[in-house]
Order: structure tokens, then C-alpha cells, then sequence
């Protein structure tokens, strides 16, 4: 584990398979993988906490487990769909979004993390079956993020979200270590 709590795996980029890496069959059955497992490992992690361990933050100043919960299954939701946009348009531009006002608004706070357990079962099974069927030009393909004023990869994106949830996973199992 990393000493920074914020990063109990490491930052993206100090991966074995960083997300701005070459294509690689290697790296991309690992993505493949940790894509498909996520929503298991993610439900492992909170299996049988309680409502006052769901909103206990994962180290001072951050989010409750809860948040970081339905904050995998937003963030995730939103991944997929710039996945598709890229697939079907030419380098779309994408909406971005304010993760830590998402996180304050009730679905995120009031509701049981199950709901987003399911929600992330379901989009898993899809995104897996969508990538897993991705030609190697199809990785290449990009969207526009506009507040990163660049064009990002889909092969980047895989590679930055198979290592989000990991990374959350990882700050949840830090927790409930102490």
C-alpha cells in the first residue's frame, strides 16, 4: 500500500499499465479484467457495513464510504458513455462534471449503496462486452475533454478506469483495516 490515503495504490500514472502506455494484448487483459471484476470486488468491500461504517470518510477530510460508492458508479456511468460517444462520432466533445457537487447531493448521501452495486453489475457486464469486442483502431479512437483541452484515447481511458476502481476499492479496504 501506498503511504499517501489518498492514493492507497498509487497514482494512475505509477502503474504497471500506466493509462497513457502503448497499446499492449498484456495491459489490455488486465483493463479487461479489472473492468469485468470491479462490481464483486467493490461489494466485497462493503459487505456487511453498517449504515454508520457507509458514512464513515475513508481518511479525514474525504468522502464517506458511501460517496465513494456511488461516486464509482457515477464516474463509471459517465466513462461508458464517452466509450460510446467515441465509438459512434468523430473525437466528440464530452460534458464534464463536478464530482465533489455530484457527491453532495442525496442520491449520493441517502441512499443504500446497493442501488449503485446493481447499477455498476449491469454497466460492468455491458462496458466488458462493448471493449472486449474493440478492435485495436477502435482504442485509438478519441473524445475531447474540454477542461483537459486535449483529445483522450479510448485505450487512456480504459487504462485510467480499470486503476479507478481498483483505487477506490483500495481506499474502502483501508478503512475497514482500521
Amino acid at each position: 500500500m501506498h503511504a499517501d490515503l489518498r492514493y492507497p495504490i498509487g497514482k494512475a500514472q505509477d502503474q504497471p499499465f500506466p493509462p497513457s502506455g502503448p497499446y499492449s494484448e498484456v495491459a489490455l487483459e488486465r483493463f479487461l479484467y479489472d473492468i469485468r471484476e470491479l462490481p464483486g470486488i467493490l461489494e466485497h468491500a462493503v459487505l456487511n457495513m453498517d449504515d454508520g461504517e457507509l458514512d464513515t470518510p475513508y481518511r479525514t477530510g474525504g468522502w464517506t464510504v458511501r460517496q465513494v460508492v456511488h461516486h464509482v458508479a457515477d464516474s463509471h456511468m459517465n466513462a461508458f458513455i464517452r466509450f460510446k460517444l467515441a465509438l459512434t462520432e468523430d473525437n466528440p466533445v464530452i460534458k464534464p462534471y463536478d464530482q465533489d457537487a455530484w457527491a453532495a447531493l442525496s442520491d449520493v448521501t441517502s441512499t443504500p449503496v446497493d442501488l449503485s452495486l446493481a447499477l455498476l453489475r449491469g454497466l460492468h457486464a455491458r462496458w466488458h462486452e462493448l471493449m472486449k469486442n474493440m478492435s485495436a483502431a477502435d482504442w485509438q479512437r478519441t473524445f475531447f475533454h474540454p477542461q483537459q483541452n486535449r483529445a483522450i484515447t479510448l485505450w487512456s481511458t480504459a487504462g485510467m478506469y480499470a486503476w479507478h476502481g481498483r483505487h477506490h476499492t483500495a481506499q474502502i479496504m483501508q478503512l475497514r483495516k482500521k
